[in-house]
């Protein structure tokens, strides 16, 4: 088991990567006799669910899979299912499944009588790796992927590779981008071992799962240390291709194409942008999108339907959170490993190349 500690003001929390069943009994020492309330989907439950609640003593809320989970009524149904359970504010909800699960449960245990802890068990790659760590919670609103949220830190995050021997190739695929994502942030290195390694990941290598989850999240836990809230521009390098990832999917239709799917296209596109602007290597995102694409993930828009389309997705870009006084802000870069934030991007500029980029 390998524990990570997640520094933050005021309270940390531990991240645990290993066997599940050291994380159950620490969660059980934390629920002080309370009944936890475990939210999962059912695949998931019908997977893991019914032990992990049995050996917990919680009471389960099954809420729909996949992006499909991130709405109003879903948020709705989490909060009503704690009132009627009597939660209070040391309650708490374990989130049991990917990173859909884990943004309406945080967001739930955040807003039930103004906050009850919040626990991660991520059975995802893409969970493991990054959004069961950070605190941001969200559904998605009036088109928009993540619009409705709140920053709600969990109490603790147990993260064991075993559960990602039941995930597909797709899903695996996905996951794993998010892992690439954090060697193109500030760490060559972690890519370069990602292009030996990625293979083996999404194949199903046991070791080189738990290291490339505990390499994710000690990097993560790096940079969320610097600006917890994302007001200062340091955690803003997390969003690497998500602005491009996040306008894919709201164009493509939210739940039609993964969100690692997007977010590694938005990667290459980044890179691509940022080699037009000569302020990249070309070598350097084409290096990335070889590595993607023998990886089986999208590198070009015509890949997920999408060539053509410039004024439409800058259109969903002009829209992201990252934006300020009405000007487009991307996370680029100057090669692998050198993320930064541009807070002022030509939008004219940008649409041109998404609309040559096939």
């Amino acid at each position: 088991m390998t524990c990570i500690r997640v520094e933050l003001m005021p309270r940390g929390y531990d991240v645990l990567v290993g066997p599940a069943e050291a994380g159950l009994e620490q969660i059980r020492d934390m629920s002080r006799g309370a009944t936890p309330i475990l939210v999962s989907e059912p695949r998931v439950f019908a997977l893991h669910g019914s032990v992990i609640a049995e050996r917990l003593g919680a009471d389960p809320v099954l809420i729909p899979e996949g992006e499909a989970a991130k709405t109003w009524d879903t948020l709705h149904q989490l909060l009503a299912g704690l009132a009627e359970r009597q939660a209070t504010r040391m309650t708490p909800v374990v989130a049991l499944g990917g990173g859909s699960v884990g943004d309406v449960a945080g967001l739930a245990a955040s807003l039930f009588k103004r906050g009850c802890p919040v626990i991660h068990l991520p059975t995802t790659l893409l969970a493991q790796a990054d959004s069961a760590v950070g605190g941001k919670t969200a559904i998605d609103a009036f088109g928009e992927k993540n619009l409705v949220g709140s920053f709600h830190q969990p109490a603790l995050v147990v993260a064991d590779p075993a559960f990602l021997d039941t995930l597909d190739q797709r899903q695996l695929r996905s996951g794993y981008a998010e892992v690439v994502k954090y060697g193109l942030i500030d760490d060559p290195d972690l890519f370069a071992w990602c292009e030996s390694s990625g293979l083996g990941i999404i194949a199903g290598h046991r070791d080189l799962r738990q290291q490339a989850v505990v390499a994710a999240i000690r990097a993560k836990a790096r940079i969320v240390a610097g600006d917890v809230e994302d007001r200062w521009g340091k955690r803003a390098l997390l969003n690497f291709g998500h602005s491009f990832g996040h306008a894919i999917e709201a164009e493509a239709g939210l739940g039609s194409i993964l969100h690692g799917e997007a977010v590694a296209l938005g990667m290459v596109l980044a890179l691509r942008f940022s080699s037009e602007l000569d302020l990249c290597p070309a070598a350097d995102a084409e290096r990335v999108a070889s590595h993607l694409a023998a990886c089986g993930l999208p590198t070009r828009l015509a890949d997920v339907g999408l060539a053509k389309r410039g004024a439409k997705l800058t259109s969903w870009i002009s829209r992201d959170k990252k934006n300020s006084q009405g000007r487009i802000a991307l996370v680029l870069a100057h090669g692998i490993g050198r993320a930064f934030l541009d807070i002022s991007v030509d939008a004219q500029r940008l649409t041109a190349f998404l609309d040559r980029t096939a």
